[in-house]
């Protein structure tokens, strides 16, 4: 959430920038007029009670006594019922673009920034990620849609060394770089998931909460990730820290459907390595670029034709105050398709999560939170088999991957 203080002392610039997101900038309005009523309700309260209690010192019933009484069963009902609706109202502000976001009202305006690779060419008709798995016989949504239901799949053999292989060489390169590897849970409070950004209700649906608890399958481990140092004041010298984590993945992914969704696009449970660092405020853009960095040299290893392109305003979302997604060409759509993201939230999940760090004069100010996607095991081995696949339907595995395939090709099992 955003800083009460920053919004009165910002009041224009903060409505302009949940505007320039898409975001309803009445709420400002709103959130002022209900922050100024709820301080009024405080002094009141708080000045009845000090009331109560000198009279309470005499030992004495009084007339004044029992009116500053009936006073506070009013008042104190309406000040919690103020500050409950400004609490909400306050969590429903975005955070705010970065400057250097590009102003602009939905993903038709994202920005490219550069593209690395060309996209593959064949010289025979290639198939697409579905029609190659099915002929391996290495992906099968079939047997999912019978056991659990539409975008679940099985994997078999190759397919599922694939996606251990590129597990394993997304953490050992990311921890020969500093990133602590940690497995996650695969539920969290909703605390953490909705202090991330992550709505179990409504058009943007992702959370598969469970019944009669407060539990919620995770969408990612950027909730865990986060949840981990949640009211926790970090030492200054401990800064950046900085985590790889690995999950398993659940997304409702409510009404995302089309021809670009099919197959391992768009499924309701995967695996993913997902970066995540905590760092100083001045150091959050220096860290952000590292994310992006690490997100290219990833693809660029893996052999696979890429571009990036800088989200504007309009497609941010509410968490983050910069993003970027990287894109790979997909031959089985004729097109990029993206395969990892990166966002820097700034302070804002920090705020809503109380998590701070001590500066060495002693001082705390909340930390600047960065999360990134390292390998996402559905849409990369989509992009795999597109990619490198050959004539007689075989797939070529990159080289990186190779050592940990034992092999050099995924063939048609026998």
């Amino acid at each position: 959430m955003l800083d009460i203080n920053f919004i009165r002392e910002n009041k224009d610039l903060v409505k302009k920038g949940v505007g320039d997101k898409g975001f309803d900038a009445s709420l400002i309005d709103r959130v002022l007029q209900l922050d100024e009523k709820r301080r009024s309700l405080i002094l009141e309260v708080e000045t009845l009670r000090a009331k109560r209690n000198k009279i309470a010192e005499k030992k004495e019933v009084s007339e004044e006594g029992k009116k500053i009484k009936d006073e506070l069963k009013d008042k104190e009902p309406e000040y919690e019922k103020v500050e409950a609706e400004y609490k909400e109202l306050l969590f429903k502000i975005p955070n705010l673009p970065n400057k250097k976001a590009p102003i602009g009202k939905s993903d038709k305006e994202n920005v490219e920034v550069r593209k690395v690779g060309t996209p593959t060419k064949f010289d025979f008709k290639p198939l697409d990620h579905l029609e190659l798995g099915k002929r391996l016989g290495i992906l099968d949504f079939e047997t999912g849609a019978k056991v659990t239901g539409s975008q679940f799949y099985f994997l078999y053999g190759d397919g599922a060394m694939l996606e251990l292989a590129l597990t394993h060489f997304s953490l050992d390169k990311l921890s020969k770089l500093g990133f602590l590897p940690v497995i996650t849970p695969d539920l969290a409070k909703s605390r953490y998931y909705l202090g991330t950004g992550y709505a179990p209700k409504g058009n943007e649906a992702q959370t598969y909460t469970i019944e009669g608890e407060d539990l919620g399958l995770i969408a990612t481990a950027e909730v865990t990730l986060a949840g981990s140092h949640a009211d926790e004041v970090i030492p200054e010298e401990k800064l950046p820290l900085k985590y790889i984590g690995y999950s398993h993945c659940f997304r409702k992914e409510a009404g995302a459907y089309g021809k670009y969704s099919k197959g391992l696009y768009r499924v309701h449970q995967f695996t993913k390595a997902e970066m995540f660092i905590y760092c100083k405020p001045e150091e959050s853009e220096k860290f952000h670029e590292l994310i992006l960095k690490m997100e290219e040299e990833i693809c660029q290893e893996l052999g696979l034709p890429y571009r990036v392109v800088e989200m504007c305003t309009g497609d941010l979302g509410a968490m983050a105050a910069r993003k970027f997604d990287v894109e790979v060409w997909m031959p089985g759509r004729n097109d990029y398709g993206e395969v990892t993201s990166t966002s820097n939230c700034t302070d804002y999940q920090a705020r809503n999560l109380n998590i701070k760090f001590r500066r060495k004069t002693g001082e705390t100010e909340y930390v600047h939170m960065l999360n990134g996607t390292a390998i996402v095991m559905s849409r990369f081995p989509l992009a795999i088999l597109e990619n490198f696949q050959n004539k007689d339907g075989s797939i070529k595995i990159p080289e990186v991957l190779q050592k940990w395939m034992g092999k050099e090709k995924i063939e048609v099992r026998v």
